[in-house]
């Protein structure tokens, strides 16, 4: 049976790849909390992962957040993200870890990237500024595994997601991404049976979005593979505006007023979207359409509130 650490279990994407373990069987899951092992501390990282002896190891612990949060706290974004990294891959290595597989973002290319975004465009040109604390730490983290792997041939690599989202995201007003934004604030509106909701920028920028479960099994995928590349985009490949997610949240939350965008707000990278024909070419692709991924996440928020649960 194969021993698996996941880091940052607790968060969307960790609680998304236990499920998606729990599904595929086979696998002793391997978590912490916080209060069991801290993550920012070196040394008890060192011991915790020489004493478990995880085969593989699933990086999904970090410092996470949307534009306002990035822009308002970027030297935690940077400080905690850069030492999670440096202590569960040189830990990961100092403990005989055989695989070990990292989670970025897609927020890693350049702000002008050119569209769709291949692998081959990281570090051609300069990142989008409201979120560089964040992308620096992310990009470091993926050198580190190409590197470790090219001077100790350990299987370290790397995924770089799109914009996630599904159950167990975080629903708080300033420090949520944009679909558990516009979740709250569309469910919010249609129970004070407000006429219109206003959104944040312009409505204009591109943006691509993929299900939590769809990432999971993503990345269980990329574990399969014998040789796989050093890092790969996950993403579904296709992408909207944010009016027109809007709309579509909009509709699922059963909203019937008309929606207003502010320009004066921050837009952030004007489009966003993946180049994932290496991901496709590896023999894998999403399932789940947005529309179905929508519901699905109002329908979590929903049971989330009603138990108490919520992140908000």
């Amino acid at each position: 049976m194969m021993k698996i650490f996941i880091a940052g279990h607790r968060g969307m994407v960790g609680s998304a790849l236990v499920r998606e373990a729990e599904r595929r069987g086979g696998y002793e899951i391997l978590t912490a909390g916080r209060e069991e092992l801290d993550l920012l501390d070196q040394a008890a990282c060192q011991k915790w992962l020489a004493d478990q002896k995880p085969d593989q190891v699933i990086i999904a612990a970090a410092k996470v957040g949307g534009i306002h949060a990035n822009a308002t706290y970027p030297a935690e974004f940077i400080y905690e993200n850069l030492v999670i990294a440096t202590n569960l891959i040189e830990g990961s290595r100092q403990a005989g870890v055989e695989r070990v597989l990292f989670l970025g973002s897609s927020c890693i290319y350049p702000k002008m990237a050119p569209q769709p975004m291949p692998e081959d465009c990281l570090l051609t040109s300069p990142l989008e500024v409201t979120n560089e604390a964040y992308a620096v730490a992310k990009i470091a983290g993926l050198k580190m595994c190409q590197h470790y792997r090219a001077q100790y041939g350990l299987k370290y690599h790397s995924a770089m997601p799109t914009n996630l989202y599904g159950q167990g995201d975080n629903y708080h007003p300033e420090n949520s991404h944009v679909i558990p934004a516009l979740i709250r604030r569309f469910h919010e509106a249609k129970e004070r049976g407000d006429s219109e909701v206003v959104i944040w920028g312009s409505g204009t920028p591109r943006r691509e979005f993929l299900h939590v479960d769809d990432l999971a099994a993503a990345c269980y995928h990329l574990l399969d593979l014998e040789e796989p590349p050093d890092w790969v985009n996950l993403g579904v490949g296709e992408d909207v505006t944010i009016l027109e997610l809007a709309g579509f949240v909009a509709r699922t939350v059963g909203f019937e007023g008309g929606i207003q965008t502010d320009p004066s707000k921050p837009d952030g990278t004007p489009r966003k979207l993946l180049d994932v024909s290496r991901l496709t070419a590896s023999g894998w692709k999403a399932e789940i359409t947005l529309e179905a991924g929508l519901v699905n996440a109002y329908e979590d928020f929903l049971k989330a509130v009603g138990q108490g649960l919520a992140r908000l």
